[in-house]
């Protein structure tokens, strides 16, 4: 306490303090998939920051200019130490990528997008121009119906009920999509590949017969 007792009064309110972090760790870019885990680090957070200026305040003599340093070092720790863990978060299952962008183009316009992104090495653009031309290829098909502001959920559930011979490949690419447009993550040329295969499998379901049922006429 001999320590605490000379660094002195910091001067700070811990109630300010916890706004404070609270406002910081609400901005856009701090926001995480999970919202209930982050609202348990936020809580943590606070109250952590709480308890370490009362013990400050507490043992406090006079020295201002250090203790509010201290103060300054905690909270710029607790905030980055969130914001890491925050990063590192997985999608929450329940939701799904709202897909943007223009209906109603055929797939043959979407190739050749993703193939101009390819050759720039664009990946993560090619990578959405693919699953794009999927979704397009179903449209045509008339397995499912593009429309502006559904979510990669919806086009999945769609899908999978119309053509379930696919639905690896329609999981695996609709997986990879949102995986690439949830996180703002690098996409390689080898995702891009195995998409491309995925969804020209996909597509080539659409000329294949469904199985006939046991035991039918």
């Amino acid at each position: 306490m001999g320590l605490l007792a000379a660094l002195g009064e910091p001067g700070v309110d811990p109630d300010e303090v916890r706004r404070t972090v609270d406002e910081v760790l609400a901005r856009p870019e701090y926001q995480p998939l999970e919202p209930g885990l982050l609202d348990q680090l936020l809580a943590y957070a606070a109250e952590l920051i709480g308890r370490v200026l009362e013990a400050i305040t507490t043992a406090a003599g006079g020295n201002r200019l250090i203790g509010g340093l201290i103060v300054a070092a905690v909270l710029g720790a607790v905030v980055a130490l969130v914001v890491r863990l925050s990063r590192g978060l997985r999608p929450d299952p329940s939701r799904a990528v709202v897909v943007g962008g223009a209906v109603g183009r055929p797939p043959a316009a979407w190739e050749e997008e993703a193939a101009a992104h390819e050759r720039a090495g664009r990946w993560r653009e090619a990578l959405r121009s693919r699953y794009r031309k999927l979704l397009a290829g179903l449209a045509a098909a008339g397995l499912i119906d593009e429309v502006p502001g559904r979510t990669s959920g919806e086009y999945l559930r769609e899908a999978l009920q119309a053509l379930p011979a696919a639905g690896d490949d329609l999981r695996a690419v609709t997986r990879a999509f949102e995986a690439a447009w949830y996180g703002d993550r690098s996409v390689t040329a080898a995702e891009v590949g195995d998409v491309r295969a995925r969804v020209e499998r996909a597509l080539a379901a659409l000329d294949r017969p469904a199985p006939v049922p046991a035991g039918a006429a």
